[in-house]
């Protein structure tokens, strides 16, 4: 029964994707960008079209011709479903508080009723329906996907160039390793002990120095791999003290064969099938990124992320599509970059903010641009926390921000400028910015979250297939 459940949906989406009724959305960005606030505010959005007007910049409501939207059951039965219920709850509880981090794969589909305007369905029928599939993730799990590009040893060299800037943060792994031999008979307790501690300096890489790019990402967020032994390897950095022949020819008992298989399992089983199952088939892609957080950071925090999103990016098929290929082969046709939690600063800021994650992007902007897909780029505030003002302080007007930290105290605030291009090390030297994390405002339920330019982002991603 299960397969032909599983056969039916299955039919039921390639005959909607051929008819241009389904789309997949892919919501990508690293951790604390800001992927679970996105979510739950752009369903809470569109489930509101109806009894509301908080979507301007979408034509289709405002030309009053998205009629309804409502959530569906999944096809995908092996995927939990999207926590949007609890996430509503956390904002509107007390105090109210941001919804949890994600911490494994789960999904939501929207039904969006509408009326076209164009097109051969608006001689067929009055009314058409528009399916949306949104995939929330990790933003951890995506740091894997370059893996599937590398053998062990490629992969060890490369992670032995990323810790000689980390070392810091590696001592105590650093100092395990010394004594290690890759020749010698496989020690399971020893591997364990060095995999917990190559996780730690990972964990200290993101925590204390600020750091994005740290691999493998299911190591800091293993989810339901916690403790097995697929888990249980680490590069091997000091390459140059071996011989390539004898590591080569080690014997398949031999730790250096354990690291290599443990790895390649890796790769093929956990970060192979997650691409298969979940990245290989999305049609339209946003990519949200904490411009923000960094600059409170370092200069090397900052330039992590331009580079972990730069890595990122080769990792998606992008390109138009035809209908032959949105059946068979899709790929990605519409790009857009979203620097997250414009709230965060002052209006007056929003413009740069959005240039500097132009700066950010730039690399991975020309990638996308060399296949010819559809681009742009914004800034926004999927939940919006704070209130825009002006206040005088000895008799001269400044822009600030109203709000509530996460301990629910209230503060007033010029947080600073934004870098309107790449910051230059004058900026590092003065930390002229002072970003701080705010608290959910108070949320009723049966009324749409605030937010900012959440209308522009479904426009760009879902408004040609609502006309």
């Amino acid at each position: 029964m299960k397969i032909v459940q599983n056969l039916t949906s299955g039919m039921e989406d390639l005959i909607n994707r051929g008819l241009d009724r389904h789309i997949r959305l892919a919501v990508t960005g690293l951790s604390r960008a800001g992927k679970t606030a996105f979510i739950t505010s752009l369903v809470n959005q569109l489930l509101h079209t109806s009894t509301h007007d908080n979507l301007p910049l979408l034509h289709a409501t405002r030309e009053g011709r998205l009629l309804g939207v409502k959530r569906i059951p999944q096809t995908n039965f092996c995927v939990p479903r999207f926590a949007y219920d609890e996430a509503m709850r956390d904002l509107s509880g007390q105090p109210p508080q941001w919804p949890s981090a994600t911490k494994d794969v789960s999904e939501i589909r929207l039904a969006l009723r509408f009326k076209p305007q164009k097109g051969v369905m608006k001689y067929v029928q009055n009314t058409s329906t528009l399916y949306l599939d949104i995939l929330d993730y990790p933003g951890e799990w995506l740091l894997d996907l370059p893996l599937l590009d590398m053998d062990y040893v490629t992969w060890s060299q490369k992670q032995a160039q990323v810790t000689s800037q980390r070392q810091r943060y590696a001592g105590t792994w650093l100092t395990m390793m010394e004594d290690f031999d890759p020749l010698a008979k496989v020690n399971e307790d020893q591997l364990e002990a060095i995999s917990r501690a190559y996780t730690q300096y990972l964990f200290d890489c993101k925590e204390k120095g600020g750091f994005h790019w740290v691999q493998p990402g299911r190591f800091v967020l293993p989810g339901d791999l916690a403790g097995a032994p697929i888990l249980h390897f680490f590069p091997l950095i000091n390459l140059d003290k071996y011989d390539a022949t004898a590591l080569n020819r080690a014997h398949k008992q031999s730790m250096f064969a354990m690291l290599q298989r443990r790895y390649n399992a890796y790769c093929k089983q956990v970060v192979g099938a997650f691409y298969r199952d979940h990245f290989s088939s999305f049609d339209r892609q946003i990519i949200l990124v904490d411009c923000l957080s960094p600059l409170n950071k370092s200069a090397e925090a900052f330039n992590d992320m331009r580079q972990a999103l730069a890595e990122l990016m080769q990792s998606f098929h992008y390109g138009s599509g035809s209908l032959l290929k949105r059946l068979f082969s899709p790929k990605i046709d519409k790009l857009l970059f979203a620097a997250t939690k414009a709230d965060h600063v002052t209006l007056d800021q929003h413009e740069h903010l959005n240039s500097l994650l132009q700066q950010m992007i730039k690399e991975a902007w020309q990638t996308a641009a060399f296949e010819g897909i559809d681009m742009d780029c914004t800034s926004i505030a999927s939940i919006q926390a704070t209130q825009s003002g002006i206040i005088q302080h000895k008799g001269k007007k400044y822009s600030a921000l109203k709000g509530y930290k996460l301990n629910n105290d209230p503060i007033t605030l010029y947080p600073g400028e934004v870098p309107k291009h790449l910051p230059e090390a004058s900026f590092w030297e003065q930390q002229g910015f002072s970003f701080i994390e705010f608290s959910p405002r108070g949320y009723v339920l049966d009324e749409p979250l605030p937010h900012i330019r959440l209308d522009k982002c479904l426009e760009f991603l879902i408004g040609d297939k609502l006309a």
